[in-house]
C-alpha cells in the first residue's frame, strides 16, 4: 500500500488538473472535426482514448520532469517532499513507471489512423524535454504551450484527414492560453526560482505581470473569435466565448495577487473551467 501510496503522488492523481489541462484542448479538437450527423458512440470512444492519453502521458511526464529536476525539487519548500526528490522512490523504478506508462499510452495510440499516430510519436521529444527548459530559457511556458496543447491537432487528425486553418488557429491561441496560466502557476516558486537560477515567464515579466497575461488571453480569445467565425459558429457560441473573456480578465488576472501563493494557485486551478467550458460551447453549436 505505501508503495501504491508512492506511485499515486508521483503521477499526482490528486490534482488531476494537470492531466484536464492536457486533455481539453484534445476535446476541443475532436468536437471541432467531428460530424454528429454521425454515429455518437465513436465520438465518445474517441473522447475515452484522449482522455486516458492524457491521463498516462501526463503522468509520466511528471515522472520526467522529478527525475530532471530532483535537485531543484528539494531546494524548493512546495516540491521538496516530492518521491524522488526526497528519495522515497528510486530513479531506477521511476524509469520502469515511465516505460509503463508509456506503454499504455502506445496502446491507445494504436486505436487511431497513422496520421494521428505519427503525431503522436512525433511529440514524444517535446513533451519530455519541456523539463530542460527552464534551465537555458526565461520562455519555458511557450515550449509546455506547444506541447500541451499538441493534442488538438492529433484530435483533429484522428477524425478528419483533411487540412484546414481552423484547428491550426485554435491551437495557436491555446498555446498564449497556456502561457498565461503557467506564469501565473510559476508565481508560486518565483522566490526559490530566482535563488537557484531557474528561468520562466514569470521572473521575466514579474515587473508587470498581469499586462502580460492579458496579452496572451486576448490573444486566446481573438483566436477563439475567428475559428468560430470560420466554423460558421451561430450567436450563442460568441456569446460563450465572452463569458470565458469576463472569467479570464476578470477574475483571474483584474483579482490575481502575484505575492499570495494561494491566490495564484487558486487563478490557475480555475483554467479547468475554462476549459470545460470551451469544450461545452463548442459541442453545443455542434450538436444544436
Amino acid at each position: 500500500m505505501k508503495d501504491i501510496k508512492l506511485f499515486l503522488d508521483l503521477i499526482r492523481i490528486k490534482k488531476p488538473i494537470g492531466f484536464m489541462l492536457l486533455f481539453w484542448p484534445c476535446s476541443w479538437g475532436l468536437t471541432l472535426a467531428y460530424e454528429f450527423d454521425n454515429n455518437f458512440y465513436y465520438y465518445l470512444t474517441f473522447l475515452s482514448y484522449f482522455f486516458l492519453g492524457s491521463l498516462f502521458m501526463r503522468s509520466a511526464g511528471c515522472i520526467v520532469n522529478d527525475i530532471l529536476d530532483r535537485k531543484y525539487d528539494i531546494l524548493v519548500e512546495r516540491t521538496k517532499d516530492r518521491p524522488i526528490a526526497s528519495g522515497k522512490v528510486s530513479l531506477k523504478l521511476g524509469l520502469i513507471y515511465i516505460i509503463f506508462l508509456c506503454l499504455l499510452a502506445l496502446t491507445i495510440l494504436i486505436q487511431f489512423n497513422l496520421t494521428t499516430i505519427l503525431l503522436g510519436i512525433l511529440s514524444m521529444p517535446f513533451a519530455f524535454s519541456y523539463p530542460l527548459m527552464k534551465r537555458y530559457t526565461y520562455w519555458p511556458q511557450l515550449f509546455l504551450g506547444f506541447t500541451f496543447n499538441y493534442g488538438l491537432i492529433m484530435a483533429w487528425f484522428s477524425i478528419n484527414n483533411e487540412f484546414s486553418y481552423i484547428p491550426i488557429i485554435f491551437y495557436l491561441g491555446a498555446i498564449f492560453w497556456t502561457l498565461a496560466y503557467d506564469t501565473i502557476y510559476g508565481f508560486q516558486d518565483i522566490k526559490d526560482d530566482e535563488i537557484i537560477g531557474v528561468k520562466s515567464t514569470s521572473i521575466k515579466f514579474k515587473a508587470n505581470p498581469k499586462l502580460f497575461i492579458f496579452i496572451c488571453y486576448l490573444i486566446f480569445i481573438s483566436m477563439q473569435i475567428i475559428s468560430g467565425i470560420l466554423m460558421d459558429f451561430n450567436n450563442y457560441y460568441f456569446f460563450g466565448v465572452l463569458v470565458i473573456t469576463a472569467h479570464l480578465l476578470i477574475f483571474q488576472n483584474y483579482k490575481l495577487n502575484i505575492s499570495d501563493p494561494n491566490s495564484c494557485l487558486a487563478k490557475f486551478k480555475s483554467n479547468n473551467f475554462v476549459g470545460f467550458f470551451i469544450f461545452l460551447n463548442i459541442l453545443l453549436n455542434k450538436i444544436v
